[in-house]
């Protein structure tokens, strides 16, 4: 008798891992679409500012990397294009971390192993039937597509530039970012422990100088960051590829749908969308793979509180999902498309203003403490 499931995840990234195992903890069969086991991630230059909600829920699933591959960052610096600076610092609002920069390789193959041993998933190098078919395949989806799920996308004129640094000085655990006068966005994340010289870098750059400073020699490509940087960590070596990919804002218009046809074991067939397939916010504030966590908390939470004769793929469910998920989404899309139109306006009249709203943002006492709280998800 052919194996029948009660979920099939299309995706198995961190989003799409980390739900299957959530869903396995309820006793839901679990079919994870996804490529080969042990395809290569070497190479991979991102890396996620992961949150203490995140961390909670990855750890509630075993798929938290070693401590050699989560940095924690003991403070954030924010530095605008004239002298206008915030700074939150972990020990003032009585944590032991603002968030974590984790490597996403170390991520992913700790999250592969947690599936490895859990037998109610099974992954699956093909979509099979099942009562919910959950789309976690990035924001390139294409099941998204075929399903009839519109993509509302606001492009910025905008191309991040990822990459790895070796810097002349340690990092202190300090998360750095840059608000330039040409509009682009310089953030430095500390890697590799307490007392590391590696950062990730990622480069928020106008989408006509993106081909320039890929293909830019080496000595020039350091030499501009460490202008940018403000010469905050010294002399920088590059020692890692550079990645590219365009910047934008984006939501589904509409998260959840029925599907024809009924699956093996009898019920209803629906879809849901999770991550980035449903949403994609700007990298100035790194909260796109927390939201994606959230999505996979909340949805594991709603299926576990169903009632036992309502199936996982009830619509009445997977609305309650939608609902939550895209209030919660709201307000932190509105800020980073504030943000970053904001930032990349050039006339002095903007620059003297942003300037002028962010010293009074750190100088706000309970605002500055509140907006901590929520992007370290402690509230």
């Amino acid at each position: 008798m052919a194996q029948t499931f009660d979920v099939c995840i299309r995706g198995a990234g961190v989003v799409g891992r980390t739900l299957a195992l959530l869903l396995a903890r309820d006793r839901l069969r679990v079919a994870l679409v996804g490529p080969p086991e042990g395809s290569p991630s070497d190479g991979d230059v991102r890396a996620y500012a992961l949150n203490a909600a995140s961390r909670a829920l990855l750890e509630s699933v075993r798929g938290w990397p070693d401590a050699q591959h989560a940095t924690a960052v003991l403070q954030m610096q924010v530095h605008a294009d004239q002298d206008g600076q915030v700074r939150f610092d972990a020990a003032q609002q009585g944590h032991d971390a603002l968030a974590w920069i984790v490597d996403v390789p170390a991520l992913e193959a700790r999250l592969a192993d947690a599936v490895r041993f859990q037998p109610l998933v099974e992954p699956v190098a093909a979509p099979v039937d099942a009562a919910l078919t959950v789309v976690c395949e990035g924001r390139a989806s294409r099941t998204r597509a075929e399903f009839g799920a519109e993509f509302d996308i606001t492009p910025y004129a905008q191309h991040a530039i990822a990459t790895r640094l070796v810097c002349e000085r340690p990092h202190g655990q300090v998360a750095r970012q840059w608000f330039l006068p040409d509009g682009g966005i310089l953030a430095f994340l500390p890697l590799d422990g307490a007392q590391g010289r590696t950062v990730a870098v990622v480069w928020s750059v106008p989408q006509e100088q993106a081909p320039h400073w890929l293909q830019a020699d080496e000595g020039s490509f350091t030499q501009r960051l460490r202008e940018a940087s403000r010469d905050a960590l010294g002399a920088l070596q590059l020692v890692g590829p550079r990645a590219s990919w365009p910047l934008q804002q984006a939501q589904a218009r509409h998260w959840c749908g029925a599907l024809p046809g009924q699956s093996a074991l009898g019920a209803r067939r629906s879809w849901a969308l999770a991550g980035d397939a449903a949403h994609n916010v700007h990298p100035l504030a790194g909260q796109g793979l927390n939201l994606g966590l959230g999505d996979a908390r909340t949805l594991a939470r709603v299926l576990h509180a169903r009632a036992a004769w309502r199936s996982v793929g009830d619509l009445r469910l997977l609305r309650s999902y939608e609902r939550e998920r895209k209030a919660t989404l709201l307000p932190m899309g509105m800020a980073m498309d504030g943000l970053q139109q904001l930032f990349t306006r050039r006339e002095g009249a903007l620059a003297a203003l942003r300037n002028w709203g962010m010293k009074g943002f750190e100088r706000s006492g309970p605002l500055k403490a509140w907006v901590a709280r929520q992007a370290m998800g402690a509230d």
